[in-house]
């Protein structure tokens, strides 16, 4: 094995940078080590880069710049690296082979001195996310990297590693190696459920703003950029409802009763009913629903026992009562006041839109707002929603279709990202509207569906997500040709 990899690791203090910089020198295939640190370090065995950001592209410029040998390793996250055995050199042997633009492996997490596998997910097409986890080091070909500087790539400071790894993607393959080649300490041991919004928090809107330019360049390089020439809507067949709002349930004693209550409160200029398909609950629910007296609620229980939250959506959809417009709202969760519906609708006939997507406020159970408050997506934009839809993993709530469509492009019968296959398929076509005020609340607590998921469950649901955007960019492709 005859070629060499240079490292470039982020300082992560002196002591733990100066274990890793150990490690990586036991390594025959590694040529250089460099540390990248916001002052100037010194540390044995390595030389010293000065930067101000760790993932912006002028780091990622400078990487370039200092690359000599057939490979890169980039760890950039300020962590204590642990490797395996063997763990470079097989990493250099696949990457021969196989001649990827950039390999990653799966590894192992060490949090509060425990040691727990980490396994991460493979790479697809539709993996465009820029919260994807490649673990704590990838490894770049010199190609990838040296190319990447040639593109004179705008001056951001959150996005350029993000970037490498677009540009690395249309040049070869990104490929996974599903084996436990390197160690990392995790600082951050929050719940899945807490982390989950991270990208709206503090300064995160001008990073968005970042990932999503990157994002866009690299669906225009690809042709897979979509143009918003949408198809407007005339909503010209006769419904004897004007919108029915849809509430799957199972099991959800303590919150169906709020859900319930705060659909019927709605004023509104036009007739309405609730569709609330109860999929065999066992825990007294199906009883407070029958105890309603009021024609407006229509209480549903599938025949069906594999039903997803997919699944009930369909179910309510292709009832008969169901109105010209479909909406959802969770049985965790409320709509914010007694005018949602009729904003709702409004904004379907003054957009002429297949879809609308509001906005909602984050609460606990006793409906207090909790950080970090509204929610309101704003990295949707008419001009570019559709194109930003492939980078993010969710497109906000309480959602609403008109039902025509979504009878034609039906619901896939899963209990996760149902709605976001919906209005993918809906945006390469159809306008979506966007209310960007809190019509929802959206409460938080401690059963929530995806408050606590262990890594199978979470690389499940990111797994499919990322499918969804795969499809999806290949019907754009095609779309485009």
């Amino acid at each position: 094995m005859n070629q060499k990899i240079d490292c470039f690791i982020a300082y992560s203090g002196q002591q733990e940078t100066q274990n890793t910089i150990n490690l990586l020198r036991k390594s025959q295939v590694v040529q250089s080590i460099f540390v990248l640190s916001a002052s100037p370090v010194q540390l044995e065995g390595s030389q010293n880069l000065t930067i101000s950001q760790p993932q912006s592209t002028a780091t990622i410029n400078l990487i370039a710049a200092n690359l000599n040998a057939d490979y890169a390793l980039l760890g950039l996250q300020a962590t204590q690296l642990g490797l395996g055995q063997w763990a470079l050199e097989r990493m250099m042997q696949l990457a021969e082979g196989s001649k990827a633009a950039m390999l990653y492996a799966d590894y192992f997490e060490i949090k509060a001195g425990e040691r727990s596998n980490h396994p991460v997910i493979d790479y697809q097409a539709g993996s465009l996310r820029d919260d994807f986890n490649f673990g704590p080091v990838q490894l770049f070909s010199q190609q990838s990297v040296k190319s990447f500087a040639s593109e004179n790539y705008p001056d951001w400071q959150d996005a350029g590693l993000y970037a490498l790894r677009l540009h690395a993607s249309r040049l070869g393959e990104i490929l996974r190696v599903p084996e436990f080649l390197f160690s990392m300490t995790e600082t951050d041991t929050r719940l899945s459920g807490e982390k989950q919004f991270d990208y709206v928090s503090g300064n995160a809107r001008q990073k968005q703003i970042e990932m999503e330019e990157a994002c866009t360049d690299h669906l225009k390089k690809i042709n897979g950029f979509l143009q918003p020439n949408f198809k407007s809507v005339e909503f010209d067949q006769d419904f004897e409802q004007e919108v029915s709002v849809v509430i799957p349930v199972r099991n959800r004693i303590k919150t169906i009763k709020d859900a319930v209550d705060s659909v019927l409160s709605q004023k509104t200029s036009f007739p309405f009913n609730l569709i609330v398909v109860d999929n065999h609950s066992t825990d007294g629910t199906t009883e407070l629903l029958k105890s309603y007296d009021d024609e407006r609620l229509i209480h549903v229980i599938p025949e069906s026992t594999d039903l997803g939250i997919g699944g009930c959506w369909n179910e309510a959809v292709y009832h008969d009562s169901c109105g010209r417009f479909a909406a959802q709202l969770d049985s965790d969760d409320l709509y914010f006041d007694e005018q949602t519906l009729q904003k709702v609708v409004d904004k379907f006939y003054e957009e002429k839109c297949a879809m609308v997507i509001g906005s909602y406020q984050m609460c606990n159970f006793k409906l207090e707002e909790i950080p970090p408050g509204l929610i309101d997506h704003k990295e949707w934009t008419p001009e570019n929603g559709p194109n930003n839809a492939l980078r993010i993993n969710g497109l906000g709530a309480p959602r609403a279709f008109y039902t025509p469509i979504l009878r034609e492009i039906r619901i896939p019968n899963t209990s996760y990202g149902e709605d976001y296959a919906v209005g993918l398929a809906i945006s390469r076509t159809w306008k979506i509207g966007r209310i960007y005020d809190a019509i929802y609340r959206c409460r938080r607590w401690e059963d929530n569906s995806d408050a606590s998921l262990d890594i199978s469950r979470q690389n499940a649901h990111n797994a499919y997500k990322d499918s969804l955007r795969t499809y999806e960019l290949k019907a754009r492709l095609n779309l485009n040709r």
